[in-house]
């Protein structure tokens, strides 16, 4: 199991299994259809969310991850792509159209001194890195390797990871063994935790879409889940992402430090984005907020101006009508002080 497990790790085959490829360079992403004819496919990921034209879908329930570990320790590996922490069938997703049994986690990130590294974008932007936990359908087939040859095999749930003040606890679980796992090929063993608490608190706020593994093979047969909240960890955390890792292994005369294991942006060609709650503040990319709060005081600074200047004009034509009245009336009283008839 743990070998079906490394060869999915990353959404990456384990080294060197299959055509060897990589993220820049005559290997790089461009080249991958070459070898992997499915990264050529027309649902691929990741993909830039526009918030604006997420379709809302109230009937989509809240993500409920359930199970325990039922292990003592966890398998964290280095597959020369990525971090991939090994995950027990017993944790399970409820939410989805079936039940979905876990397989792995994986991160990817940018490098030091940039400020992106997720796959996923929202509205263009680029957070600084992003977690990756893959499910199974676990009705239909016996593992994750299995389920990734067809479509809806797998389930794929990503949470955005942006910097905070203060280290994230539960992440500090994987992210300090990290050292351990330098070189490409090196696993070792971490106490077991809760991987849920590696998740937002707001499960019920996700974008859905139907897409793919976001390295070759690329197979076209990801549900995914994207949270709109991030998580948030601290820069120093951050680092350790971004400066342990080596794609190389430790044979290796001159070593190759693991940074850019994202993939840019995919076309969406007419797929549904999906979202589970309705349009609203919450729904709006920051840009649009801003132009919103703008919108809004222009409006209200419009409305008051229109207001001033009407006033105004009333106010001057009573003062002409008072005035004219005083005329009117001051007249009719000098003349009654001239002589009568």
């Amino acid at each position: 199991m743990l070998r079906a497990l490394l060869l999915l790790g990353g959404l990456a085959p384990a080294l060197p299994a299959g055509p060897h490829w990589a993220y820049e360079g005559p290997h790089g992403q461009q080249h991958w259809p070459e070898g992997h004819p499915a990264c050529g496919g027309r649902a691929q990921s990741p993909i830039d969310i526009r918030t604006q034209w997420a379709q809302p879908d109230p009937s989509l329930p809240p993500i409920r991850p359930v199970g325990q570990p039922g292990t003592p320790a966890f398998t964290l590996s280095n597959n020369g792509h990525t971090a991939v922490l090994a995950l027990p069938p017993s944790l399970r997703l409820q939410g989805l159209p079936r039940s979905f049994a876990a397989a792995q986690l994986h991160f990817h990130w940018g490098r030091p001194g940039h400020a992106g590294g997720a796959e996923h974008l929202l509205d263009g932007h680029r957070a600084p890195a992003e977690m990756h936990v893959v499910h199974y359908d676990a009705e239909r087939y016996t593992n994750a390797s299995e389920a990734q040859h067809h479509a809806g095999g797998l389930a794929v749930l990503g949470v955005l990871l942006e910097v905070g003040a203060d280290p994230h606890p539960t992440y500090d679980n994987i992210l300090s063994h990290l050292g351990s796992i330098r070189y490409a090929g090196q696993t070792t063993a971490i106490p077991s935790f809760s991987v849920q608490d590696l998740l937002p608190p707001r499960l019920d706020l996700y974008y859905r879409y139907n897409g793919s593994l976001t390295t070759p093979p690329c197979f076209q047969s990801v549900l995914w889940t994207l949270f709109q909240q991030p998580v948030r960890i601290s820069l120093a955390q951050l680092e350790q992402l971004q400066g342990t890792l080596y794609t190389t292994t430790a044979a290796e005369p001159e070593p190759q430090r693991l940074v850019d294991n994202f993939r840019v942006p995919q076309e969406l060609n007419q797929r549904l984005v999906l979202s589970s709650f309705p349009r609203g503040p919450e729904g709006y990319s920051t840009g649009e907020v801003i132009a919103i709060i703008f919108g809004t005081i222009s409006s209200c600074l419009g409305l008051f101006l229109a207001i001033h200047f009407v006033a105004k004009r009333m106010r001057a034509r009573r003062a002409q009508d008072q005035d004219v009245v005083f005329k009117a009336s001051s007249h009719r009283t000098h003349s009654d002080d001239g002589p009568r008839p």
